[in-house]
């Protein structure tokens, strides 16, 4: 082992991150920091941690020589929710990015807590082959290259929960050995994220247990419901005239989309280190912001900023899920889409009933629908004579080709 002497280590509270505080201790000799970000996870009923008190516990019980936890609800949601709902970021068209889109935001509070304790590494409990272990390591390197990398996961022997847990008790580690789940879920502010168990067959259908907080379509209510989101400068800010936090916000989205079934998706994507996974995701509160948003845009940018904007979404979606926040191209692309918010301002009218979701209106004072242009009315004041110039001209390419290709 190379020679650490104080590590800070994303720490959840969870099996894995408890028994690697002991693990590090005794492998390297060091001193262990637990840091623990509080993104709206602790919201979800049947975790191993429920409250901060009880994760400071289990860690200063694990062996860490000093516990932090912060409430980073409002950073994540204004730093690195919004700026992607802004860019309409969708992995694969289907993913909203609730768990890739935290982990930087970890990461880099484990760097500014590292300089503060002035460690010389970080840690993490992520396995080899997830998509998480790149997004920790790949912020790591950006934001300080000098500090030290360790993946516990990657390093022991331990292969199954069975190992750890025999390891916990020989320790005398405290952590939850009750019934095991069959899934393992990843929540935060935006979203939850489901994988393992009976979702590994990907010709299954999701079993109704895998959802944590939306109500299956046939059991939501027999009346539709109208919501009202009001957004200034491409940021949602009101829901019904009422205007609320970002984090209150999408906590009322979640409960109200939840409760109609908005948000399911399976999904079979393409992980950054190369296999196929099958997960469920649920995102009520993305869902009716995502759709919102763009709707309103369609409305207020000119063709080709909005259709140059559809062309990079993809790729703004994949640089925040392989890992590459930092990069220069993904703030590059950040300065173009601030610059397209200036004028998404206005209202956008949603219908959610049994799982559907659906835009029922839309206004802004900086809308280019011009009705006069576009109706077939009276009051059309569309000059149609115009017409054939424009497609005379549009279709010159065409012509003269078809052409040459007669001659030859």
């Amino acid at each position: 082992m190379e020679k650490v002497s104080k590590v800070v280590l994303a720490y959840s509270g969870g099996l894995d991150t408890s028994i690697i505080i002991h693990w590090l201790r005794q492998n390297y000799d060091c001193q262990v920091v637990a840091f623990a970000a509080d993104v709206g996870q602790f919201e979800l009923a049947g975790r191993d941690v429920h409250t901060v008190s009880d994760l400071k516990r289990k860690a200063v019980a694990a062996g860490a020589s000093k516990v932090y936890v912060q409430d980073l609800k409002i950073e994540f949601v204004r730093d690195y929710v919004f700026p992607t709902l802004q860019a309409n970021a969708i992995y694969e068209g289907k993913y909203l990015l609730s768990a890739a889109l935290s982990r930087p935001l970890i990461a880099k509070k484990l760097v500014e807590i590292a300089k503060r304790e002035k460690a010389d590494a970080v840690a993490h409990g992520c396995t080899g082959k997830g998509n998480d272990q790149v997004r920790f390591e790949l912020t790591f390197k950006a934001l300080n290259p000098e500090l030290k990398i360790l993946a516990p996961l990657r390093e022991w022997e331990m292969v199954s929960r069975q190992e750890e847990i025999e390891y916990a008790k020989r320790y005398k580690i405290p952590v939850s050995t009750g019934k095991e789940k069959p899934y393992s879920i990843d929540r935060n502010l935006w979203g939850v994220c489901v994988e393992c168990g009976p979702l590994e067959d990907p010709w299954k259908e999701p079993p109704e247990d895998a959802y944590q907080i939306t109500t299956p379509a046939e059991k939501a209510p027999s009346k539709p419901v109208y919501l009202d989101i009001y957004f200034r400068q491409g940021i949602p800010t009101r829901i019904d005239g009422k205007s609320l936090s970002p984090v209150e916000l999408i906590k009322k989205l979640n409960r109200i989309g939840g409760a109609y079934g908005i948000g399911r998706v399976d999904l079979v994507e393409n992980r950054v280190v190369g296999i196929k996974s099958r997960e469920i995701y649920e995102a009520p509160a993305a869902t009716i912001l995502y759709l919102a948003h763009r709707e309103l845009e369609s409305l207020i940018l000119d063709r080709d900023t909005f259709h140059y904007k559809e062309l990079i979404a993809p790729r703004y979606a994949e640089l925040v899920y392989c890992g590459l926040w930092e990069s220069q191209l993904k703030k590059t692309i950040d300065a173009f889409v601030y610059a397209t918010q200036k004028k998404v301002t206005g209202t956008v009218r949603v219908k959610l009933y049994k799982g559907n979701l659906w835009v029922a209106g839309r206004k802004s004072p900086y809308s280019l629908y011009e009705k006069s242009l576009a109706t077939y009315g009276a009051e059309d004041k569309f000059d149609r004579t115009s017409a054939q110039g424009f497609i005379d001209l549009l279709g010159l390419p065409l012509e003269v080709k078809a052409l040459m290709d007669k001659k030859e």
